[in-house]
């Protein structure tokens, strides 16, 4: 018996243009055949080489005989009494990552996960309380957001306006796959043709690398996932902080701003009776003074291992006014989708279980 090698076919997204334009003439082929394919891959968003239409037959059977095309899928979904729908994206090993399309107002918003679970363990966030898995790839952050636009269309008929990669997992310690991703939304050429002022990236805080947005040139808008005014309550709550504490922060904020003279948003979920008084928003106030930014407080969804509940309105409305009335760009963000646990801080998934059709 004659045992035959097992092929591993690699995932073409992986390759850079110039690669796959080697790999063409290596096999006698055109080296433009391999802009057409890209284009097929991150502007048409083909998920199978039998949809590149314009190319030839033995050109799709070349390339299926060496790559295979490591797509995302819609798992489950469910929709929100709001409009919200919450995605479960199946990858090609059988990981589950979590996504959300939510509509308000004018905007259309995806928020899309960068990795399976997050190493981080923010007290309050379901996806904290998963282990992480592994980082996704560039092309499994695309498909995300390729798919969430092509459910905007089907289900409200109107396009994506915005991305926030606010799902699971912390961007900045995906880096080099988050900004490729960034780059593929973004190109007008080869990709969806966003404008990079319409994605925002967030972060807890990973100071080294908020530096490095700066030095390369990052294009989008960046978020600072604060939640307290304190090193003394961020240490309770994010762990992060103890590697990259205020004074740390601050000092790479400044480096940002300096670099790049765009401003940042300050994401700060208003827990009840922990990050909620007027001595937090004096705290908060000294923060925003580091550089120009707006604040975005962030109405809290509870999770079953955590016991934070949400600030009071009694005490909501006195911390927004102190903030504003001293000049303060400060919103109050109400949670999409709770309903289904989509909301802020909620996302996490149960692999290996049954999900629900």
């Amino acid at each position: 018996m004659i045992t035959l090698p097992i092929v591993t076919k690699r995932d073409i997204r992986k390759l850079s243009l110039d690669e796959l334009k080697a790999f063409f003439v290596e096999h006698g082929e055109k080296p433009f055949r391999a802009k057409q394919v890209m284009e097929w891959l991150w502007r048409n968003v083909a998920h199978s080489f039998s949809e590149m239409n314009n190319i030839s037959l033995s050109t799709r059977e070349l390339l299926d005989a060496h790559f295979t095309i490591n797509a995302v899928q819609i798992h489950t979904q469910q929709q929100s009494s709001d409009g919200t729908i919450k995605y479960a994206f199946r990858l090609h090993d059988g990981h589950l990552v979590e996504g959300v399309l939510i509509p308000k107002d004018e905007r259309m918003t995806a928020c899309i996960s960068s990795q399976v679970g997050c190493s981080l363990t923010c007290k309050f966030c379901a996806t904290g309380y998963m282990e992480r898995k592994r980082n996704l790839d560039t092309a499994e952050i695309f498909d995300q957001v390729a798919i969430i636009a092509q459910q905007a269309q089907e289900h409200f008929g109107t396009p994506l306006t915005n991305i926030v990669y606010m799902g699971m997992g912390e961007p900045l310690l995906n880096y080099a796959n988050v900004l490729k991703s960034v780059e593929r939304i973004t190109d007008n050429r080869e990709g969806l043709g966003m404008a990079a002022r319409r994605l925002t990236v967030s972060t807890a805080g990973i100071s080294k690398m908020i530096k490095k947005l700066a030095d390369d040139g990052f294009k989008a808008n960046l978020a600072l996932s604060l939640h307290a005014p304190t090193d003394e309550k961020r240490n309770t709550i994010m762990p992060i902080n103890e590697s990259n504490s205020l004074p740390v922060l601050k000092e790479a904020l400044q480096h940002y701003h300096q670099v790049t003279g765009r401003m940042v948003t300050y994401e700060y979920i208003v827990f009840d009776n922990f990050n909620d008084s007027i001595e937090d928003a004096k705290a908060l106030l000294e923060i925003t003074k580091w550089i120009p930014c707006k604040v975005n407080l962030i109405e809290y969804n509870p999770i079953a291992p955590a016991a934070f509940l949400n600030a009071q309105e009694d005490r909501l409305v006195p911390f927004m006014k102190y903030l504003a009335d001293r000049g303060v760009q400060v919103n109050v963000r109400r949670s999409r989708g709770k309903d289904i646990d989509a909301a802020c801080g909620q996302l996490a998934t149960k692999e290996g279980q049954p999900q629900p059709a």
